[in-house]
């Protein structure tokens, strides 16, 4: 399968797409370069996030230019879509962190050398110093309000209120297609589905002001087969960064996924070719650990390394399987003369990131999912001292698949 366009199809990322057919031949016959826009509101991303990042990565190994834009300049309105309240507005400050945290990120995904080599862009370079008298009469006149308001991001928000800062939203991304159809000839902007407004009307502004012909592609916005958001945990959101979701909990949210989710999240987070993940998609009872095992495996080595995706497969497996190491599974370093003066077992359980909140952690136990050292926990008065180290550590358990250690020392 040679076309990119077919291979995007085939693993389920093409949701909508403007003039198909017109595309799929440029993309066999040229080398195109397109871009998918990133706003920093957040220091990481997260597996979300990850969907498209995996696009760019099949499209550049196809032979077709990257353009990554950093939103530095879109962060400071916000994006009403899929939002039904107002974004928090960030600080200069912290939207410039964030652009070099992902920056750092993106590197891990994209290659940014040879003739097809990635780019990175900061859309505040051209949207912070916009005259705004000049863009309303060269930018702002070919948008028509009444259309605007047909699209599903403005309809949804019209009814818990829109504010006119975040009605800008889409001229911005439109300027940006703009801009970098003018400044580097890209001509395909891909993103999620809820931002097919705004990438149709980029492809009218630039047929509109410079007479070219553009391209929109969008991603189906995705959910588990249980319609949870995905990406989300009890604990919060799975982020690419090992600070905030370490690579054994990032392994472990692949491996523990619904069964009837591997087939997709196969074609959609790995490079395996399709033939294999056919293969594996055809697994079914216990072979299907094989399935998710595979998936876990290479999702977090794309994204922390072939080391540490081996690292987290040792720790899953000594856990679980009774081999392996289980001092790869995650664990934090308290000091042995706290553990002497005793810790509520609630504490611990939000310490270790086991629950999100001590009235998780309280649920938790009074459910009968939590133990320490293997022993259920009966009582939320629970306290772990020092006499409950086993080999210098304190192993956790929330649920039957979580586990962290807690390892004294000094």
């Amino acid at each position: 399968m040679d076309n990119v366009f077919d291979t995007l199809q085939a693993r389920g990322f093409v949701q909508q797409v403007t003039h198909a057919e017109v595309l799929r031949e440029r993309l066999a016959s040229q080398c195109l370069t397109f871009y998918i826009g990133y706003d920093p509101t957040a220091s990481s991303f997260h597996i979300g996030n990850l969907l498209p990042i995996m696009a760019m990565v099949h499209m550049q190994r196809a032979g077709h230019r990257p353009i990554a834009i950093l939103g530095g300049g879109t962060a400071m309105v916000g994006d009403p879509s899929g939002k039904t309240e107002m974004r928090q507005m960030l600080s200069q400050e912290t939207i410039t962190q964030n652009v070099q945290a992902l920056e750092t990120q993106l590197r891990r995904y994209l290659a940014f050398d040879g003739d097809n080599g990635a780019v990175l862009l900061n859309n505040a370079d051209w949207l912070a110093d916009l005259k705004y008298i000049d863009f309303l009469r060269h930018i702002g006149r070919h948008f028509s309000v009444n259309r605007m308001l047909t699209f599903e991001a403005y309809k949804q928000r019209l009814e818990t209120g829109l504010s006119f800062l975040e009605f800008n939203y889409q001229l911005l991304q439109a300027y940006d297609f703009l801009v970098l159809f003018q400044r580097y000839g890209c001509v395909l902007q891909m993103g999620g589905d809820d931002q097919w407004g705004n990438m149709v009307a980029g492809v009218d502004l630039i047929r509109r002001v410079a007479q070219g012909e553009a391209f929109a592609l969008t991603f189906p916005l995705l959910t588990t087969v249980s319609g949870q958001k995905m990406g989300k945990t009890a604990s919060g959101a799975v982020w690419l960064d090992a600070a905030e979701t370490s690579p054994y909990e990032f392994y472990q949210y692949w491996v523990n996924i619904d069964d009837r989710d591997v087939p997709r999240f196969l074609g959609y987070y790995t490079l395996l070719p399709l033939e294999e993940i056919t293969r594996l998609s055809a697994l079914q009872g216990a072979d299907l650990r094989q399935a998710k095992e595979t998936l876990a495996f290479e999702v977090t080595a794309l994204t922390h390394g072939r080391e540490a995706a081996r690292t987290a497969q040792r720790a899953a497996h000594a856990l679980f399987g009774g081999d392996g190491e289980a001092g790869d599974a995650p664990a934090i370093v308290m000091p042995r003369a706290r553990l002497e003066a005793g810790i509520a077992a609630v504490d611990l359980l939000v310490q270790t990131g086991l629950a999100a909140s001590k009235s998780a952690a309280r649920r938790l136990i009074e459910q009968g999912g939590a133990s320490v050292n293997g022993t259920r926990l009966s009582s939320i008065e629970a306290v772990v001292t020092s006499a409950d180290l086993q080999d210098g550590a304190v192993m956790l358990r929330a649920g039957k698949k979580r586990y962290h250690r807690v390892v004294g020392s000094g």
